[in-house]
């Protein structure tokens, strides 16, 4: 018969190894938790634009652009953002910026999400409702806006436009930036759009937000193998 060995006593009881995901299902739990999260950040960034034009103190400084084009043109705020994203985004040809996923997504669903979020939300008259809608729309965009960018799809018409106006001009990002942003509030303020207290916090504060969501909202790229670093020939 064959002697069974029995582990000495007080030794701790074996376990199985651990059990290691393949790379092919990590790849695609990454990229179907990418895709939702663009999608999530993108509805909630039409969501966050609705909450300040409820709000009805400021709104964002594209939106100032949006709103005076659509009370202009009697187009909803959604199709006019679809639009004026359209056009941006012939503005990239000239600068040869590339499109990803993300920016064709930005352009179509953040202009059906912010047409339903007017219909649904409520117009409150009480000032410090207003006050609550504006601040959330605020926190609302910066963590939208960390969403999308931490998919790493490619970042929307807008965000594109000025980082090629920087490569191109050799300009500083917070000069491009600026300049984009006064000429499109003066713009829709003198089409009629909105332009208040929540614009100019808007504004102040966003960054900084989304400075600190970023971050933690990323999703990692995968470390390169070393045959892929260049380790193995």
């Amino acid at each position: 018969m064959t002697a069974v060995h029995e582990p000495p006593a007080g030794s701790p009881p074996a376990t199985a190894p651990p059990v290691k995901t393949p790379p092919v299902a990590r790849g695609r739990a990454r990229l179907a938790r990418r895709l939702t999260q663009l999608y999530v950040g993108l509805v909630l960034f039409g969501v966050s634009m609705a909450l300040l034009v409820e709000a009805r103190l400021g709104v964002m400084p594209w939106d100032v652009l949006h709103q005076g084009l659509a009370r202009r043109s009697g187009l909803t705020l959604g199709t006019i953002t679809v639009i004026v994203g359209v056009v941006v985004l012939l503005m990239w040809v000239p600068l040869r910026e590339r499109p990803g996923l993300g920016t064709v997504s930005n352009v179509l669903v953040i202009g059906v999400s912010v047409d339903a979020a007017l219909v649904l939300l409520p117009t409150p008259d009480a000032v410090w409702a207003r006050a609550v809608l504006a601040v959330a729309g605020i926190v609302l965009n910066a963590v939208a806006t960390a969403l999308y960018i931490g998919a790493r799809f490619g970042p929307g018409p807008r965000d594109g436009l000025m980082t090629g106006l920087v490569r191109r001009t050799g300009a500083s990002v917070g000069l491009v930036k600026t300049s984009i942003e006064v000429g499109v509030v003066a713009a829709g303020w003198l089409l009629g759009g909105t332009v208040g207290v929540a614009t100019v916090v808007f504004a102040l504060t966003v960054g900084p937000l989304v400075h600190v969501f970023l971050p933690r909202l990323t999703v990692v790229a995968p470390a390169p193998s070393a045959r892929s670093a260049g380790g193995s020939r």
